[in-house]
């Protein structure tokens, strides 16, 4: 009966803390979980889709002050600096060259924003494509086809964006 009072003592002894073994599957599945939710957010899906956004409101606002203009001068587009077919958007005129698509313009079919057109009273500032456009070069294109304006974002990323009326 010695050993009673040593195996009571033991059973009732009382272990405080964690083990590393807990600690180590803690820090496993917290780190599991920060990935998951991480890879389910898509931070650079979500500035694309942010950029997408600017350029949609950017082409829409682009159409509605040549449409607008166009109106307002009795459906004369050469006022409004329509007299080409295909007009690369930019603010002092000078385009990339390229083929016949709107977003290719040659030097001679640019629009310029601040001479050809006379857009200011439509838009109080002109935009630039959220990419990284400059001034020269504003990344937005519109073509004139059979009296249908279409205005189109040249760096759209993973889409497109246009709009016509």
């Amino acid at each position: 009966m010695k050993y009673l009072p040593n195996i009571k003592k033991g059973l009732t002894a009382v272990r405080r803390g964690f083990t590393l073994i807990e600690i180590l599957l803690v820090i496993a599945i917290l780190s599991i979980l920060l990935v998951v939710v991480f890879a389910a957010l898509s931070p650079a899906a979500r500035l694309q889709d942010t950029r997408n956004a600017r350029r949609w409101n950017d082409v829409n606002q682009v159409l509605t002050a040549l449409h607008e203009c166009v109106i307002d001068n009795d459906g004369d587009m050469t006022i409004c600096g329509l007299a080409t077919p295909t007009l690369a958007l930019s603010q002092i005129g000078s385009c990339a060259s390229g083929g016949a698509t709107p977003c290719a313009g040659a030097a001679a079919a640019c629009l310029d924003l601040d001479g050809d057109a006379d857009l200011n009273p439509y838009l109080s500032s002109f935009p630039l494509d959220p990419g990284g456009a400059t001034a020269a070069q504003t990344e937005y294109a519109v073509q004139v086809s059979s009296g249908i304006i279409t205005v189109s974002a040249c760096s759209a990323e993973g889409q497109t964006i246009s709009v016509s009326r």
